[in-house]
């Protein structure tokens, strides 16, 4: 088939045009929407709300993107753009987004090694221990009323009761019970004394600690349960992965002329 003159100038004007119009997903008051806008929205969208991608999708966020030009538009008409409130928010958005844009690319540059998180996976377990001990104490403000309530127990008073006086309130609603833990979970002169006691023991004088004094007692231990690597993997991978940017971030503000 060949083309008419005309009907060819016609055909190479419609495909030199189809370029620059998929480009677009829609002009509002002669501004572009670009086709890249909607494939970024789409793709969050999709990835935050696990809605597949589908024409409905698409079409409900062409519409708000529409709608979201003219709004801003006319806000730009009406000056809102320069208040100065708006603006500060605006630079701190684009902050935040240039920030997070450098930082993502520096992790991506500077990942976390496997070695790593081994080494501190193990060093995670070697404080944790190899034994946990289940506890509980009344937490008093001085000695004076630690020593009484030792008395009492000896005289036969119970643990729960006289835990309801404790100070520390978490824990004195459950008569003073601290649960299964590890000894690196507590303040050294707690955990000193914790370890020291027999099952069913009380300690024989009240123990200080930077919250007071502490009436303790111990109702059993056992050998400590630490989950596997690849069960905190990830954790820990997120945790390495912080420090890392918090000492980029340090190391760039050391080397910043502040005044």
């Amino acid at each position: 088939m060949i083309l008419k003159p005309a009907r060819l100038l016609t055909a190479l004007i419609a495909i030199a045009a189809a370029p620059a119009f998929a480009q677009n997903v829609a002009t509002v008051n002669g501004k572009a929407i670009p086709a890249s806008r909607l494939e970024a929205v789409v793709k969050q969208v999709s990835a935050q709300s696990k809605q597949p991608d589908s024409p409905q999708l698409r079409d409900a966020i062409k519409k708000d993107l529409i709608a979201r030009e003219v709004m801003v538009q006319e806000a730009d008409k009406q000056g809102y753009s320069n208040k100065p409130d708006v603006k500060q928010a605006l630079e701190n958005t684009r902050q935040s987004i240039v920030i997070n844009a450098m930082l993502a690319d520096y992790v991506k540059k500077n990942p976390v090694k496997d070695a790593e998180i081994k080494a501190e996976y193990d060093k995670a377990k070697a404080a944790n221990g190899d034994k946990e001990y289940h506890a509980r104490h009344i937490l008093v403000a001085t000695e004076k009323e630690a020593t009484d309530i030792i008395a009492k127990l000896k005289g036969g008073a119970k643990f729960e009761e006289l835990a309801k006086q404790s100070k520390d309130t978490g824990s004195a609603a459950n008569g003073g019970d601290l649960d299964w833990a590890s000894p690196a979970n507590f303040v050294k002169p707690f955990s000193d004394a914790m370890v020291a006691l027999k099952d069913g023991q009380i300690t024989e004088k009240p123990v200080q600690s930077q919250y007071g004094y502490h009436v303790i007692r111990l109702e059993g231990s056992r050998a400590a349960k630490f989950p596997a690597m690849e069960e905190v993997k990830g954790q820990i991978e997120q945790g390495l992965t912080q420090r890392k940017i918090a000492a980029y971030r340090d190391e760039l503000v050391k080397k910043a002329k502040i005044q």
